[in-house]
């Protein structure tokens, strides 16, 4: 690490891979603060990966493609927020069985919309916006001055969500609703309408994470290209203590070791890459077993709230 131009392409690295987990753990953030498990997430960033690769195929525009990768987020965030808010399904059953049915239905659906190309049909996608002066600086010029638009979308989007989660009216009522929905209720706090609002926010977050995937790093949608990346968002919340900017710092970890695994893959080519590949997730167990240990969710996530007994 002492060379400056290893340093710099690791840190490049981190940013590149780091910001789909960062997307999809601030999802997570949002419908956890108001309540709602979304295990979903690795689901939903197939979701948007695919309604992305779509939607660029079929109009050449990536920014159509990130529309409608959106559009899918926030389809498969409501229809995981109906399962548990009104038929009151247990919310980490119904995040894995929205895993299992966006695995397959996004693996059906490519097949149909890309047909013999299906898994390297090439879709237009964003490149690399290089800001002037500042991406000429070493080391942090092309980790953090050189990068897709989705990059500097997702600091926009972090300092927002934070800013309306922690300082707004809105805000705090959603984190009420997350703590105690009954004192919520009585305060006249439309909690379900929270609650919905939260998890299609949610779906639409992790989905951008699928969006950059495809249009920022591979250019094709792949069957399962999400890895895990939702899962190891899951570990991204704990770890930054259910703040939007703290899940991102997680998540940046997160991209920082997978960046260091792909480096160590080139460098040792004599080492079983398998072992490298594990990295990540090793990490992320670490993590969690030494700094998550106290870490303290908010009071009602997962409870469902019955009005009935306010």
């Amino acid at each position: 690490m002492i060379d400056l131009v290893l340093l710099g392409d690791v840190l490049a690295g981190t940013a590149r891979l780091g910001t789909p987990i960062a997307f999809a753990a601030l999802g997570g953030v949002i419908a956890e603060r108001g309540g709602l498990y979304n295990i979903g997430l690795e689901g939903q960033i197939l979701a948007g990966a695919l309604g992305a690769a779509a939607g660029s195929f079929a109009t050449g525009s990536a920014v159509i493609g990130l529309g409608c990768g959106i559009i899918c987020g926030l389809i498969s965030g409501l229809l995981l927020g109906y399962m548990s808010i009104r038929l009151r399904i247990n919310q980490l059953v119904g995040g894995i069985a929205l895993n299992l049915l966006l695995a397959g239905l996004t693996a059906f659906l490519s097949r149909q919309i890309f047909g013999a190309q299906a898994g390297g049909a090439r879709v237009n996608g964003f490149s690399q916006i290089n800001i002037p002066f500042l991406s000429d600086l070493p080391v942090v010029g092309p980790s953090l001055f050189s990068q897709d638009p989705l990059f500097y979308l997702l600091i926009g989007v972090a300092i927002a969500a934070w800013f309306w989660l922690m300082k707004s009216h809105k805000g705090l009522d959603l984190r009420a609703v997350g703590e105690n929905p009954k004192a919520a209720d009585l305060a006249g706090v439309p909690v379900f309408r929270m609650q919905y609002l939260a998890i299609a926010v949610s779906g639409a977050f992790a989905a951008l994470a699928g969006v950059h995937l495809v249009l920022s790093q591979v250019y094709v949608f792949a069957e399962g290209m999400s890895a895990g990346k939702g899962f190891i968002a899951l570990a991204a919340i704990i770890l930054g203590r259910w703040s939007p900017i703290g899940a991102i710092c997680a998540a940046l970890f997160f991209g920082f070791c997978d960046a260091v695994q792909f480096k160590l893959q080139f460098t040792s080519p004599d080492i079983p890459y398998q072992l490298f590949l594990i990295l990540p997730y090793l990490a992320s167990l670490i993590a969690l077993v030494v700094l998550g240990a106290k870490a303290s969710a908010p009071a009602s996530v997962g409870l469902p709230y019955d009005r009935e007994h306010r």
